[in-house]
Parts: structure tokens; C-alpha cells; sequence
């Protein structure tokens, strides 16, 4: 646990860490912009490999833009280290997200000591309006 003497990772170490645990999220240029007691914001730069018909990002780029947004978010409140994993996710489409770079904003929404449910939300760069809306539960694994 981080104390204020003792601050948690850096936004560039916590992308360190998903790049290396996530290699597709290095892959996709998956920026952390912002992680901090408990929240998170990254960015999926635009690239057209995660483009669907109709010119917009795809559903599984934007669930795992999601994925590691949490796992940030998570990070940052565990020193950097946090080998949870998924257990649900539920993902609310509600508008494409567009052909551009996307910013998916995570927080913990409660943290026990055997799950974590957290909330995301995704939206085009630029825009206020919500492409989509994801909760999830994480199982929690101690580090070993």
C-alpha cells in the first residue's frame, strides 16, 4: 500500500508494467496519461489496425483498452505490483468511438481482500460524449 511518504509508481512505470504483462498493449501504443489512488487514464492511439467497418474503433480493441485501464488503476494502489485477473466484464456500446485516438478513464469502485469491482469509461479524444460504459470484477491474486 502507498502512503503519502511513499508514493505509488509513475504513470510511465505503471505503462512499463502493462507493456510487459500486456504485450498487445505495447503493440497498440496503449499510453498511461495518469494513474493515481486508484484511477487511471490512458489513451489507445488511432491506428487503423483497430479500425471496424464504418471507420471506428473495434469492440474488442475498446474491451481491451478497458482491461488495462483497470489493471492500471490497480497498480496504482498496490505499489505497482497486482497479479489480479479478470473475472466479469460488462461492456455498454453506446456510440462508436470514432476512427481517432480514444481515452479510457478507470477507478475502483470498491476494493476487498478477494475481488475488486471497478468502473471505465471510454470516450473519443476530444469528445465528453461516452462511447461506451464498462464495469468489471477482478479476482484478487496476492503477488507471489
Amino acid at each position: 500500500m502507498t502512503t503519502p511518504s511513499h508514493p505509488g509508481p509513475s504513470p510511465a512505470e505503471i505503462q512499463a508494467i502493462l507493456r510487459r504483462g500486456v504485450p498487445l498493449a505495447e503493440d497498440w501504443g496503449v499510453e498511461v496519461l495518469a494513474a493515481e489512488a486508484g484511477t487511471a487514464l490512458l489513451r489507445l492511439p488511432a491506428r487503423p489496425l483497430l479500425l471496424r467497418p464504418g471507420n471506428t474503433v473495434s469492440g474488442p480493441a475498446l474491451m481491451g483498452l478497458a482491461d488495462v485501464a483497470m489493471w492500471a488503476a490497480l497498480l496504482s494502489v498496490s505499489g505497482g505490483r497486482d497479479e489480479s485477473v479478470t473475472s466479469t466484464m460488462t461492456v455498454n456500446f453506446l456510440r462508436p468511438a470514432g476512427a481517432g485516438p480514444v481515452l479510457a478513464e478507470a477507478r475502483l469502485v470498491k476494493r476487498g481482500k478477494r475481488m475488486v469491482f471497478g468502473e471505465i469509461l471510454i470516450r473519443a479524444e476530444g469528445s465528453e460524449a461516452l462511447a461506451a460504459h464498462v464495469t468489471t470484477s477482478w479476482a484478487v491474486i496476492a503477488p507471489g
